[in-house]
């Protein structure tokens, strides 16, 4: 088999220790000190508006089609006068002011803004407000805040979701279209306001324990939780990323982004990643769903990016086209140092799609890489900052961080200590004491398995997430995690997503997210034909019955053998907490909505697949 040249990357080569415990557990950590770091995330732009004030911080299409961009120093100017703005309004380290809608460059200088004068900022899932018929978390986050301003990009298209809440004496700021009948502020004139001394005073108090945004999760049950994110969180994760991918420094990073940023992976990770090391960040206003996705692929036209992030759902959605239009494919791989996917495990049948491309466009295979974390830990804990060959390895402690393993029913229980572990939940001081062990560890709920038990330099295996494991009627445990990422991969390409049935039942069935592209090629039936009738189409259905049935004749095993499967035709509800809007389903939230599908999937109703 002849080897696959790789593009090189300048990866920190990992210095990992090991430390055993008496019960069997042990603590990984990285051996490199993390070094120094800021007290305020915003002197990142306060440096690079001094030294490379020309070059391009973010841009976003406008509503004629070209690019606005906005360049250091223009953000600086700005961050300054907003922040002038809300210090003006008495705004201050205990007074939020929450964000409701979409990336976009009014956003991020509200956000800065915000953290330049020790203000905590909230962003809140736009979902909240423009999908959600109830709008009961919107109101839960708003009850939670008592935010003092409330911003939305679009009066009118906020409208509905600004009248569900009781905003009081709360100040409405908006960038264009007023709802009628409403006091709003223009946010022309937060920028029109002029600093002075109060803003490099407020600069000044920020420590690193202050707060600088409140991000919430969307939970399996429940209202979200709000998650305290300090300066010192975001620093010490950018400090400790700058350390293990050093090729960060050696030219700026351009990345062309949907990611949002009321979640981690977009506002913490790539958002701030640009900030620290001067990129450029291409706001795209697509996302990975149909009738969006198309804006996505046009973008990517437009740049070259030196980084692509995604999650899965969005690598399986720009495939197709990567691999349809050889120009697009040369755009994207031109500059392209590494692929990043994270929120979800990327299923291997996509990791061999994305590198074949690779190979087809520049003749080597790019560098694909994940990270692992969460909303509480700002979020890097651990990253692959090695060559890889395969999708699943979530890599090794990054500095400053301690990995305790811990068994837990025949599982290694990940838990977390570092400076970027957050101080708690806002408002919820007994959801906080829950979260940690006596040793000050964070518990994240996670397992891993080390790829090596004799190299903790060969990194982590992700092992799902514990609360989700479940037992067959037979006892035997069925790990969700693995078993989904083998699932989807068996039956590509008419399947984007699975959830794993079984819970006390003879054996395992999954029910199925269709890919509706991956139906209409195997069907060749038209793109935009009705789901059901996709799903319903014998070339569909033979597709997931040989996929399970060759998974299941190298996994026999009842803990892995897969029984039947259904194809379900509505999609994932953000309000029954069913998806996030990074597109990660939500295992038990989906089996408790879909009860019925899953009796009907166990009484082999009309639909029912079983392994050819």
């Amino acid at each position: 088999m002849t080897a696959v040249v790789r593009k090189p990357i300048h990866f920190a080569t990992p210095h990992i220790v090991r430390s055993d415990l008496p019960d069997g557990g042990f603590v990984w950590r990285s051996a490199d000190p993390l070094g120094t770091y800021p007290s305020n995330l915003c002197e990142r732009l306060r440096h690079w508006a001094a030294t490379a004030g020309e070059r391009v911080f973010l841009a976003e299409r406008t509503p004629e089609g070209p690019w606005r961009r906005l360049t250091y120093a223009q953000a600086w100017r700005d961050v300054r006068a907003v922040a002038a703005a809300l210090l003006a309004r008495g705004l201050g380290p205990g007074t939020p002011l929450m964000i409701l809608s979409d990336n976009a460059i009014d956003n991020a200088l509200l956000l800065f803004g915000g953290m330049t004068a020790g203000v905590p900022v909230a962003p809140v899932s736009p979902a909240y407000s423009l999908m959600s018929q109830d709008h009961a978390k919107l109101k839960g986050i708003h009850e939670l805040l008592s935010p003092r301003l409330v911003y939305a990009a679009d009066g009118r298209v906020y409208g509905k979701a600004l009248a569900a809440l009781p905003l009081g004496d709360a100040e409405v700021v908006v960038s264009s279209n007023p709802p009628d009948g409403s006091a709003c502020t223009l946010f022309s004139e937060l920028l029109a306001a002029v600093p002075g001394p109060e803003v490099d005073a407020a600069f000044a108090a920020v420590t690193p324990a202050t707060t600088a945004k409140i991000l919430f999760t969307s939970g399996s049950t429940g209202l979200p939780k709000g998650v305290i994110n300090t300066h010192e969180m975001m620093c010490s994760n950018q400090q400790a990323m700058a350390q293990v991918w050093p090729f960060l420094a050696e030219r700026p990073p351009v990345i062309v982004d949907w990611l949002p940023w009321n979640h981690t992976f977009g506002g913490n990770h790539n958002l701030n990643m640009m900030l620290w090391h001067g990129g450029t960040l291409y706001i795209d206003n697509g996302k990975p769903a149909p009738g969006l996705i198309e804006r996505t692929i046009e973008n990517l036209r437009d740049v070259r990016s030196t980084i692509h992030f995604n999650v899965p759902r969005g690598f399986d959605m720009i495939l197709p086209a990567l691999e349809a239009d050889a120009a697009l494919r040369d755009t994207f791989f031109a500059e392209l140092d590494l692929i990043f996917y994270a929120a979800a495990a990327l299923p291997q049948n996509l990791w061999e799609r994305l590198e074949r491309a690779s190979l087809a466009s520049t003749g080597k295979a790019v560098c694909m890489t994940s990270s692992w974390g969460a909303t509480e830990t700002a979020p890097a804990l651990t990253t692959a900052h090695y060559p890889i060959e395969r999708a699943g390895v979530i890599g090794v402690p990054i500095p400053g961080t301690e990995l305790k393993f811990v068994p837990n029913g025949g599982k290694l229980e990940l838990r977390v200590r570092g400076p970027q572990i957050t101080p708690g939940y806002y408002g919820r001081d007994d959801l906080t004491a829950a979260a940690f062990d006596d040793e000050g560890f964070y518990c994240i709920g996670d397992a891993g398995i080390p790829a090596d038990p004799a190299d903790p330099g060969k990194g982590v295996i992700f092992d799902g997430r514990v609360a989700e494991d479940f037992k067959l009627s037979s006892g035997t445990w069925v790990s969700v995690g693995t078993l989904r990422v083998a699932a989807v991969a068996a039956t590509s390409p008419v399947v984007q997503d699975a959830v794993v049935t079984g819970h006390d039942r003879d054996a395992i069935g999954l029910l199925l997210f269709p890919s509706p592209a991956g139906c209409a090629a195997v069907s060749g039936l038209p793109a935009d034909a009705p789901l059901a009738e996709l799903v319903a189409h014998p070339a569909v259905r033979a597709v997931v019955a040989r996929g399970l049935r060759a998974h299941n004749e190298s996994h026999p095993g009842s803990s892995q053998r897969i029984d039947r499967a259904a194809f379900l035709v509505s999609p994932p509800s953000i309000d029954a907490n069913e998806i996030t809007d990074k597109g990660y389903i939500n295992q038990r939230a989906v089996l408790a909505a879909r009860a019925q599908a899953v009796r009907a999937l166990y009484e082999d109703a009309d639909g029912v697949i079983r392994p050819a």
